[in-house]
């Protein structure tokens, strides 16, 4: 889940919990937002906890792979 959809779960579950006074046959509409609240916030840790481990720079102290060199012979004639 994104930024994006966490603080919508947040804003509609505070919609449904603090702004609307209506009633739902048995469903409690401030129970619902309360649980949406609470999806939106833990989406947003866990996105968050997601993130900050990609911005992580990784570094090896590994030494690099042996080189060789090679040399190219030219004092062999081409063939005819």
């Amino acid at each position: 889940m994104g930024i994006g959809a966490s603080i919508f779960l947040i804003a509609l579950g505070a919609i449904l919990t603090f702004a609307l006074d209506a009633s739902v046959g048995g469903i409690n509409l401030d129970v619902v937002g309360w649980i949406l609240m609470g999806a939106g916030v833990l989406g947003l840790i866990m996105t968050t906890l997601i993130w900050g481990r990609r911005r992580q720079v990784v570094t090896t102290t590994e030494q690099p792979v042996e080189y060789r060199r090679v040399e190219e012979r030219r004092d062999i004639a081409p063939p005819l």
